[in-house]
């Protein structure tokens, strides 16, 4: 009977939110680096969400690259309107004049979390102080009730 159940119900995967997105990311030290690139996304849980980011662009005036890795913890992750805030985690790399890995913590602003699509803006470190920006799109599972 447990197998049953099991059987039948829906592979976990198909339950997730996943994410894609365009992000710009800035940081301020020696070299100073900007690039821009993709993101994607899966929330593992309700409030857990693991993002990772390849971007292209330059630091001091020579072609360079940044990866990251992160995990963010959602505060507000069902609502459809207005803003809502997220911490994050994680690691970076980055190639170019510079060639470093870096601890990544940072805090940011999303809008419309439980809707199709929105914009985010964070701030915080990792390779100096780091900005970053841009717009996701969302997929929801059958079901996903957001809140407004």
């Amino acid at each position: 009977m447990v197998a049953a159940a099991l059987g039948a119900a829906p592979p976990a995967a198909a339950q997730r939110v996943t994410e894609a997105g365009l992000q710009a990311t800035a940081t301020f030290s020696d070299p100073a680096l900007a690039v821009v690139g993709a993101t994607g996304a899966v929330r593992l849980s309700e409030r857990g969400r693991l993002a990772l980011t390849l971007g292209i662009g330059g630091s001091d005036g020579s072609f360079a690259w940044r990866g990251e890795a992160a995990g963010h913890f959602l505060l507000s992750p069902r609502r459809r309107h207005g803003m809502a805030a997220y911490g994050g985690g994680g690691v970076a790399v980055v190639g170019g004049p510079v060639e470093r890995g870096y601890l990544l913590l940072t805090l940011g602003l999303e809008a419309d979390p439980g809707s199709r699509s929105g914009w985010f803006a964070e701030a915080g470190v990792g390779g100096g102080v780091r900005l970053a920006g841009g717009w996701r799109w969302r997929w929801f599972p059958a079901g996903w009730g957001g809140e407004d």
